[in-house]
């Protein structure tokens, strides 16, 4: 239980910080988020959980985080139980193997324009991050998936959705969008160098 809370709050409210980070620097793709949730959701109603599978916009913009910015840029280190040969690559027996999600997720043979944030590329698509598609990996996979994934995802698409339905969003001073520093640091999540800061300005439709 502990290992399933720690695992889905904090890499939540990271990858949170990076979605409104990334929404911010591209207006366009913020209105279509606020856009489908106001119509799906209406003005006069709080967001609730229910309404998550009805947000495909928004379920592609925490897929498009993720696949940029996984909370953990590498996994939970593998050991390898006996000798393999794997791609043509020798692992002996006992090698620590450690994957590179991040690396994985801008990996131009797999993705286009993998340095774009661009929710598109999931909509319509099968692509899911529980472990079934190894180009999109950010909770890991197998029988060590990450515990925390189900509470993880469901709070993600809550709080974001919520905070883009009751809220603008702007920077300080009306700063340029463009110059939201988006450094990555790597500790126990991948966080971002400078924290986001912006005001929130209350939804008046």
């Amino acid at each position: 239980m502990q290992e399933m809370f720690l695992g889905g709050s904090e890499t939540s409210s990271t990858s949170i910080e990076w979605a409104l980070a990334e929404l911010i620097r591209n207006p366009e793709t913020m209105m279509k988020a606020k856009k489908e949730i106001s119509s799906v959701v209406g003005s006069n109603k709080k967001f609730e959980e229910s309404d998550i599978d009805k947000l495909s916009y928004l379920q592609a913009v925490i897929k498009e985080t993720l696949r940029l910015h996984p909370p953990l840029p590498f996994l939970i280190p593998r050991r390898a139980t006996q000798d393999t040969n794997f791609m043509g690559y020798l692992i002996p027996k006992n090698t620590q193997v450690f994957v590179n999600v991040w690396a994985i997720g801008r990996d131009e043979q797999y993705w286009e324009e993998p340095l774009v944030f661009k929710p598109e590329r999931f909509l319509g698509s099968k692509i899911d991050y529980k472990g079934q598609h190894f180009e999109f990996l950010p909770f890991g996979a197998g029988r060590r998936i990450c515990p925390g994934l189900p509470l993880g995802q469901r709070v993600m698409h809550f709080m974001l959705g919520s905070l883009l339905h009751e809220f603008d969003w702007e920077l300080e001073f009306s700063a340029n969008p463009n110059t939201i520093d988006m450094t990555e640091v790597i500790g126990s999540v991948m966080r971002k160098r400078e924290p986001l800061k912006v005001v929130p300005k209350k939804c008046l439709v």
